[in-house]
């Protein structure tokens, strides 16, 4: 069940901003301390504790006050803060009720700021994003996401087609890489055409494991995904298209004649009706996935659409 708080008693957000800020580790530690709160390992949870990075992270969104923002995993509220005080209005889902009390301690003195209390991958956020963002002319997606569900969690914000301008996001460094990577390097595969079909992702810059507390063993980076107006490529039948992906980078050092056989033509004579399917697309079928782009990916789904079709 889905529980609301809503922070009240606001203070001038300029003044609040020129004062030491939440993640600041003095307050962090005093936080964690008159809480006797104590870190979840199977949460994922590390706060930062870095205030130009705070900082940067907010500046990555390109805020402000008629802009909405949706925070998931919030902790202490270190990111919220500065977002509260840049924005117009901030929705942060919380899994960790112990954190609710601190969120609420926190964040006392911003009036635009709602805790919300869930799952963000049970959470109905599209019904969230009509009670809470009315007015809002934008909202973005701001977080330091738990490294050991990143992948379903922005996946389901890019699936579900919510009104977003943007996805801003602190994720292991190799994740952010995959996100951006180009056909034909070695982080490129399913994550980055996933994400790069729905959005424009980039590097906003690479964070040490040294400004979180406890630190992770890895280090961190900003990933933004700029969400397009239409998806990348033009394809008649989405879930074939993604269906064709996972094939092609099932076994990463395999062809795409071996992966798609197996995945596609077991049953309609196998590698010699796949290869001249491949070829009639224009592809070589010793080529692998991960050379292909995504209007490549999408031929070869449309061209399956159309065979299907004429079966």
């Amino acid at each position: 069940m889905t529980e609301r708080t809503e922070l009240t008693g606001r203070t001038d957000a300029v003044e609040r901003s020129d004062k030491e800020g939440i993640g600041s580790p003095r307050k962090t530690k005093e936080l964690l301390q008159k809480y006797g709160f104590s870190f979840k390992k199977s949460l994922g949870q590390n706060f930062l504790i870095d205030g130009n990075i705070l900082r940067n992270i907010a500046a990555a969104a390109r805020l402000g006050p008629k802009k909405g923002v949706l925070e998931i995993g919030p902790g202490i509220g270190a990111l919220t803060e500065r977002l509260a005080q840049q924005s117009g209005r901030v929705v942060a889902i919380e899994i960790d009720q112990r954190l609710l009390p601190m969120l609420q301690d926190s964040l006392a003195g911003y009036d635009n700021v709602t805790v919300v209390h869930g799952d963000v991958l049970k959470v109905d956020l599209a019904a969230l994003f009509r009670d809470q963002f009315e007015g809002m002319e934008s909202v973005s997606v701001v977080a330091n996401l738990p490294y050991y569900i990143t992948t379903p969690i922005v996946m389901k914000l890019l699936e579900e087609r919510l009104p977003l301008e943007s996805i801003v996001v602190m994720v292991q460094k190799e994740v952010a890489d995959r996100f951006a990577a180009a056909p034909g390097t070695k982080d490129y595969g399913s994550l980055s055409v996933a994400v790069q079909y729905y959005a424009v992702p980039e590097v906003v810059m690479k964070v040490p494991h040294s400004v979180f507390i406890p630190q992770p063993n890895v280090d961190s980076a900003v990933a933004k995904l700029t969400m397009r107006d239409k998806p990348a490529a033009d394809v008649v039948d989405e879930k074939l298209f993604f269906d064709v992906v996972q094939a092609a980078f099932a076994q990463r050092r395999k062809t795409l004649l071996n992966n798609l056989q197996q995945r596609f033509f077991a049953d309609a004579g196998g590698k010699d009706d796949c290869r001249a399917f491949l070829e009639s697309c224009g592809i070589a079928p010793e080529r692998r996935g991960e050379t292909l782009s995504l209007a490549e990916f999408a031929t070869i789904a449309n061209r399956l659409a159309d065979r299907r079709t004429a079966e």
